[in-house]
């Protein structure tokens, strides 16, 4: 009796096609059509936005949505993680009033995280704004921005969304806010509106779309016959679900350590080389985080149906589907890269004009970290649904660690770009380290359930 190779179980994996059946297909494709007429909306604005504000003002602009994130991020529970991997056990053994009070949990996270980051923006923007090339004639806009990070609660209904299989509202939900934002920055170019104006436009857009996505997140727990959260009893919580409230926080940290990357990069670009440099990078950013919508909105649709497979320890397929999705990832992100090659340079004149001509270097750079990226999110969501949060902070560490070590060696001589490169380091090896760390953790329980595979003669 001989033991197939690792190379071998994955080839077959991907050729089997037996995990890719696993996955909610027209959830993907309903996602992917979504997040194309999403990403091409908000393009559109931020076309209006560049082109009427040029390359200073935007900057502006930039670099004051670029600190409310941060802040947002730092503080904001990914609570509909807990949530799903909680939600999922508890789904067999549990009550609709106990699931209720789990949602609650996740509620409460999601509405004193979003209140404090509000706050924390607005401390920053007003105290430290210069430190990332703001003056303090533009700093006070972060106050106009921090309104629609107070209302900014996404981790239960997203949760309840998930679960509940609402993938086609997830899917198009944005849409409404999104075109409304359209609509006003259109608005705004025609009457050649100032910064001032569009960062209104962005925060009034931003709220509508919260608040639609917490009616919606409600409205799916009455659906799948869960009674509003609402009307449970707060107390008792973290003794009732031991656990949730340390797999909330490790996830956070996952997410915080990620946002040092991912969101404070636009700030770094604003201290080294100024708002308009930012904007630029920003707007290479926004371009390549196209492609990578792809892999959050897939990760969306997998990341309950990993954690059902790994609680009911159906390993072969919880394999084929990780495997079959890191494939089709890889796919979509060679046409991309094609495809900007190719056409990137003369399109992104034509949209934005000469004065943005910088972008097309900084687009490719970001196009390969975004593969990265891309990669490891299938692995990620596993290692979720393994319930292994702490690997997923630590190799989160690891990578911020590996960024900011090459950016700041980088960006002193090459600037923007070298933000890009720094991506491309910290983006490498974390796919390398979750690539890891999932095969190992996979190839321990295919051991335990099929100890010998195949025969020698």
């Amino acid at each position: 009796m001989v033991t197939q190779s690792p190379l071998t179980r994955l080839r077959a994996s991907i050729l089997s096609g037996e995990g890719l059946r696993t996955i909610r297909w027209r959830s993907v494709l309903h996602l992917m059509s979504g997040s194309a007429g999403n990403a091409a909306i908000m393009l559109l604005a931020t076309l209006l936005a560049a082109r009427t504000l040029e390359p200073e003002q935007y900057g502006v602009m930039v670099l004051i949505l670029a600190i409310g994130r941060v802040c947002e991020r730092l503080l904001r529970f990914e609570s509909w993680q807990p949530l799903v991997r909680f939600v999922a056990e508890e789904e067999h053994v549990g009550t609709p009033d106990k699931i209720a009070r789990l949602y609650l949990f996740g509620l409460l996270l999601d509405v004193s995280s979003a209140v404090t980051a509000s706050a924390l923006a607005i401390a920053f923007g007003l105290l430290f704004a210069g430190l990332v090339g703001l003056d303090s004639d533009n700093s006070w806009l972060i106050v106009i921005y921090a309104c629609a990070i107070a209302v900014n609660i996404r981790g239960m209904p997203s949760a309840a969304l998930r679960l509940g299989g609402r993938f086609k509202t997830l899917a198009y939900i944005q849409l409404f806010a999104n075109s409304l934002r359209l609509v006003l920055a259109a608005a705004c170019f025609l009457a050649d509106a100032g910064v001032i104006v569009f960062i209104a436009v962005w925060t009034a857009a931003q709220i509508l779309d919260s608040l639609l996505f917490l009616y919606c997140g409600f409205r799916a727990l009455g659906k799948s016959g869960i009674p509003n959260p609402l009307r449970s009893s707060p107390r008792g919580l973290r003794k009732e679900f031991p656990g949730f409230l340390g797999f909330a926080f490790s996830t956070n940290l996952s997410s915080m350590v990620r946002t040092l990357t991912h969101e404070m990069d636009t700030l770094l670009v604003g201290a080294f080389a100024g708002p308009a440099m930012a904007g630029l990078y920003n707007l290479a950013k926004r371009i390549a985080k196209m492609a990578q919508q792809i892999a959050d909105l897939i990760q969306t649709v997998v990341y309950p149906d990993l954690s059902r497979l790994w609680s009911k320890r159906s390993t072969p397929e919880f394999r084929q589907a990780v495997v079959g999705l890191q494939f089709l990832l890889l796919v979509v992100c060679l046409t991309v890269f094609v495809l900007i090659l190719v056409a990137g340079q003369p399109l992104i004149i034509l949209a934005f004009g000469q004065g943005y001509a910088g972008i097309y270097p900084l687009l490719l750079a970001q196009i390969v970290a975004v593969a990265f990226t891309m990669h490891s999110a299938p692995s990620r969501s596993a290692l979720l649904a393994m319930n292994k949060p702490r690997a997923v902070l630590l190799v989160s560490v690891a990578s911020s660690a590996a960024f900011f070590v090459a950016a700041f060696l980088l960006m002193p001589a090459m600037g923007a770009l070298g933000a890009n490169v720094a991506h491309i380091v910290g983006g490498a090896l974390a796919a390398i380290l979750f690539d890891v760390l999932i095969w190992r953790r996979i190839g321990k329980e295919s051991s335990k359930d099929e100890p010998e595979e195949g025969s020698a003669e």
